[in-house]
């Protein structure tokens, strides 16, 4: 009987590293797993033949000893110890796979499955639950904001046919947000469960709102007369416009909050967060002689030096 090649099994070369063998199998394994493939027989054959040949060219010990035989048995492995030849030269013991993570192997086997379909059991005989799914959707800043029913195309999962569903997004999404939509991820094994489909939106920008959280943020523009003596001004808000009061003697940077006029809450229905308007004070044109007599006498009436606290003139 023709012995089998493990490294033309798992497509390395007899120089290949121990990364480099890690990495030829999770490639084959996650073609040719049989979870991947249901009901296919030459696919899970092959899967059985990588699977033996990482075994063993996964394990230093067992790598020389297949390296010195062209096989690997237990057998071979007392020979090697004791420098001698394996008795008969048949009926070797079959190789023992250790797919618990408890042999030489260092739970290779555990770890790689559990990064190729994030459950460490592999055997066709226990119900796997399907893999979730994520699908990316960009939605604008007043969508996110009001809410809306999008329509999703979903491809072929593991042979499931490509599916249009509509999801609802409901207001107060924000980039990184999201929706799940229950059994519509990967299919499960044997009976289990199908995985879930979570929607993660990515909420664009605003030209003048700025959004941390629930609460929205915007700068205004006031003159030196609003600053100095107040005033009652407008102000954008999500809903349309609204009134800001500035009292007497605000300064430029100073920052008002309107109560809930920000984002909806997305896990409190009804609830809003705040709008801060943080207001910045603009000089006016001098454009005549008549002006520039007011600001002097203006300054002549009110000597203040707004760096005296820094000790300068």
């Amino acid at each position: 009987m023709a012995k089998d090649d493990y490294y033309a099994i798992l497509g390395v070369s007899k120089t290949a590293s121990a990364e480099d063998m890690k990495k030829a199998y999770r490639r084959q394994a996650r073609k040719y797993h049989p979870d991947v493939n249901p009901g296919d027989k030459v696919a899970e054959e092959k899967f059985k033949k990588i699977s033996e040949a990482f075994e063993v060219l996964g394990d230093p010990e067992k790598r020389k000893v297949y390296d010195r035989f062209g096989v690997y048995s237990e057998a071979h492995a007392q020979a090697a110890k004791s420098g001698g030849m394996p008795g008969g030269g048949a009926g070797f013991p079959p190789i023992d796979f250790d797919f618990g993570g408890g042999g030489g192997n260092g739970g290779s086997f555990r770890d790689i499955f559990s990064d190729l379909f994030n459950n460490p059991r592999t055997s066709r005989t226990v119900a796997q639950p399907g893999q979730d799914v994520e699908y990316p959707l960009s939605i604008s800043f007043e969508q996110a904001m009001e809410g809306l029913t999008a329509t999703v195309n979903l491809p072929a999962m593991a042979g499931r046919p490509s599916e249009t569903v509509k999801v609802r997004i409901p207001a107060g999404v924000d980039t990184g947000s999201k929706v799940r939509m229950a059994g519509k991820g990967y299919p499960g094994t044997n009976g289990a469960p199908a995985g879930d489909l979570y929607i993660l939106t990515n909420v664009g920008s605003h030209p003048f709102f700025t959004r941390k959280g629930d609460n929205l943020y915007c700068t205004i523009p006031i003159g030196v007369a609003e600053a100095a003596l107040g005033a009652k001004i407008e102000v954008p808000t999500v809903g349309g416009k609204a009134q800001l009061r500035i009292p007497p003697g605000t300064q430029s940077g100073q920052k008002f909050r309107l109560r809930e006029k920000g984002f909806p809450v997305l896990r409190s229905p009804g609830t809003r967060g705040d709008q801060f308007v943080e207001v910045r004070i603009t000089l006016p044109k001098v454009i005549s002689e008549e002006t520039k007599d007011i600001l002097r006498e203006f300054a002549r009436l009110n000597p203040e030096n707004p760096r005296a606290d820094l000790g300068l003139q």
